[in-house]
């Protein structure tokens, strides 16, 4: 039982976690209008440099919503959101958030601001001209069986690069990086009135937050990072270890599907399960089911492997493929919009291999140590003919306040645990991480675990954080 505590000692308990502790709406000088298709939220739009360095040169975009708090004497301050992607937009994020089922006391103490990144959707948006057949997931890049396939995968990924360096939005793309993207966030504070601003941000969207709490460590008040990546972000090696993820939450979807053979006739033990997937795909690769070929089998089973919820349908999909039927769900391919604003943050925060020979040899290394999702993931991008990164890259350190809170699934196969260990590591005493015995990408409201629910509900509310790194059991 919880012992109720005087309320001038929360008071100050408050204060001296976050340094902000207010009711109320503050000054905001954004203008607010209704969300087009979204009721309950109000949009804006922002100003800011392209270049930071030159702050009154050109000025682009950025696109902001927001959800208010229906009871101001409880509100204590503002909730920025991040999806991650990168190439999602955040526009509508806070409604889903709420609808997925955020806590009534967490909606009640912020005001919940969504928004589109530099690049994307509402934003200033990019594009690479990039036509459908390059969008397939089976093209973007194939699983590479061979040295020649990343040879052909090169040929792609040259001209990708080259189409959004010769696009109309071109000369922006140094610049849509994650640190740019900060900087904006801390515009967007400032336009809110806020003197600091909490934040909520899954997997991409831990290193975006990572990086603000590293360049406004001050103006930070509670950071939650769900679904982390490493320290460096989202680069090449994060890439790859997307392949050990897959390895690490098969597992999981394998006994669910073999709990029930009947019905899915993937087999009865979860050994079987995966003898199935390798058959699947080897026969998809040789012969496609309308439009799923082993690429893309391999692609979608990735994909739902990030949610609980979702792997009895991807079983049942499994099952119609394992019989010859084509599914009604189609592979659906990414937009021009997605995919731009996606190579220009990868591309643009990172310095990525430049020789052929080395994804020729991380795919001949992965394809052994993780045949599970093969070497998909090890396979040459639009990054490797990238321009060079126009800044150093924010380095992660333990420098600012005790104010980080990290989540993370034991078994995530989108940002697989090493990568939230080094994250943890960079930030020391900064940060707490907790672990939660569960399998799926999104630890907090979008999974089910009572304990990491109310481990991060408890910090956003009342600033309580664990005085040392948790496990949350299953």
């Amino acid at each position: 039982m919880r012992k109720t505590l005087p309320i001038a000692t929360i008071a100050l308990a408050l204060v001296a976690t976050t340094g902000v502790s207010y009711a109320g709406a503050p000054k905001s000088s954004l203008q607010w209008a209704p969300c087009p298709g979204a009721a309950a939220l109000q949009c804006s739009t922002l100003e800011v440099p392209l270049d930071y360095r030159r702050p009154d040169g050109q000025q682009i975009d950025i696109a902001v919503s927001r959800l208010s708090s229906a009871k101001p004497e409880k509100r204590r301050g503002v909730l920025l959101l991040n999806q991650g992607g990168p190439g999602l937009g955040g526009l509508t994020f806070a409604d889903a958030f709420v609808k997925a089922g955020l806590p009534q006391q967490v909606r009640d103490s912020y005001d919940l601001i969504g928004f589109d990144p530099r690049g994307v959707g509402g934003s200033t948006p990019l594009t690479c001209d990039l036509t459908p057949a390059q969008l397939s997931p089976s093209v973007n890049p194939p699983n590479p069986s061979k040295l020649s396939d990343v040879l052909a995968a090169a040929k792609t990924a040259r001209t990708v690069a080259q189409q959004c360096a010769d696009s109309k939005t071109g000369s922006l793309l140094p610049y849509i990086t994650t640190a740019n993207t900060a900087r904006d966030m801390d515009r967007i504070r400032t336009a809110l009135g806020a003197p600091k601003i909490s934040y909520y941000g899954v997997s991409y969207g831990t290193y975006l937050g990572a990086v603000y709490a590293t360049l406004f460590p001050e103006r930070s008040d509670r950071i939650v990072l769900d679904s982390n990546l490493g320290p460096e972000g989202y680069d090449v090696n994060a890439l790859r270890s997307q392949a050990q993820g897959f390895q690490l939450r098969f597992p999981d979807f394998a006994k669910v599907a073999a709990a029930d053979p009947a019905k899915y006739g993937l087999g009865a033990t979860p050994a079987a399960v995966t003898a199935k997937y390798f058959q699947l795909a080897e026969r998809l690769d040789k012969k496609p089911v309308g439009e799923y070929d082993g690429t893309t089998f391999r692609a979608i089973t990735s994909a739902f492997l990030r949610s609980d919820p979702l792997l009895p349908e991807l079983a049942a999909l499994w099952h119609q493929l394992d019989t010859g039927q084509a599914p009604a769900r189609t592979a659906q391919a990414a937009a021009d919009n997605f995919q731009a604003s996606y190579y220009g943050v990868i591309c643009g925060d990172s310095s990525w291999p430049r020789s052929v020979r080395t994804y020729q040899l991380n795919v001949a290394i992965d394809r052994i140590r993780y045949p599970l999702y093969g070497a998909f993931a090890a396979n040459i991008r639009a990054c490797a003919y990238w321009p060079a990164p126009i800044e150093p890259k924010v380095r992660i350190t333990d420098r600012g306040p005790s104010n980080v809170l990290m989540i993370h699934n034991l078994r995530d196969p989108a940002t697989p645990l090493p990568l939230a260990a080094r994250l943890r590591a960079a930030f020391g005493q900064r940060a707490r991480l907790v672990t939660v015995d569960q399998g799926g990408h999104g630890a907090y409201v979008f999974a089910a675990n009572k304990c990491g629910n109310a481990t991060v509900t408890d910090f956003l509310v009342n600033g309580r954080r664990p005085a040392t790194d948790k496990f949350c059991p299953a």
